[in-house]
């Protein structure tokens, strides 16, 4: 097994496009995943997996069904299961998740934002 060190920076400098998270390590079952986010997502909600979101740079909303909230830089906020939410951002941001290898980005919705054969970058 190759033990190598990941720069994140240089991760977000290999793609542009948003709503389409890469695996950037994996341990336990578990995918790091990298993105980039702009604009209004989809709302949804995953059934048997909890997700992580780490913001890098700018700044992420999640709107869930009872309020909205703002994750800045330095911040994570770990969406449990069932939990209908919608990610936005009014600008670009990068973001970190972490979550088991099954989760789907768009959860228990299909639809033009749905990635499922992720990249390994």
């Amino acid at each position: 097994m190759e033990i190598k060190v990941v720069n994140l920076k240089e991760k977000f400098n290999t793609f542009n496009d948003y709503w389409s998270p890469k695996i950037v390590g994996e341990l336990n079952n578990q995918l790091v995943k990298v993105a980039k986010f702009k604009g209004e997502f989809t709302m949804h909600q995953h059934e048997n997996e909890d997700e992580l979101f780490f913001v890098i740079d700018g700044t992420l909303y999640i709107e869930t069904e009872k309020e909205v909230l703002t994750i800045n830089p330095g911040e994570f906020v770990v969406m449990p299961r069932g939990v209908y939410h919608k990610p936005f951002a009014k600008e670009e941001v990068k973001v970190l998740l972490f979550e088991p290898n099954t989760t789907l980005n768009t959860g228990n919705v299909t639809n033009d934002y749905t990635v499922s054969d992720l990249e390994k970058i």
